[in-house]
């Protein structure tokens, strides 16, 4: 099993997510490549103490981007995952 902070890269904090987390309390986060939603599940439990009522997964697919006229590339691939709560609790990293 990977150490939680192997599983979990970083909280993302973007309108989307805010909105998200105000209205239905899911979270997002960014996560490593080959995290399972059980791993993104138990390191959420040993890092932030909470309990994910539902954890789904999604990869956000690179985009072109350009430096100059003639260097041409993309971003790279990367995997976000959107946690849902118990109603009682909360991340504290998120509140700002």
């Amino acid at each position: 099993m990977k150490h939680p902070a192997q599983v979990i890269v970083r909280p993302l904090i973007t309108e989307k997510g805010t909105r998200l987390r105000l209205l239905e309390n899911q979270y997002l986060f960014e996560v490593a490549d080959d995290a399972t939603k059980i791993d993104i599940k138990h390191a959420l439990k040993q890092l932030y103490n909470v309990d994910a009522v539902q954890v789904r997964t999604l990869w956000v697919k690179p985009k072109p981007r350009r430096r100059g006229l003639r260097s041409h590339g993309y971003t790279r691939a990367w995997k976000k995952a959107i946690v849902t709560l118990k109603p009682d609790q909360s991340i504290e990293d998120f509140n700002l």
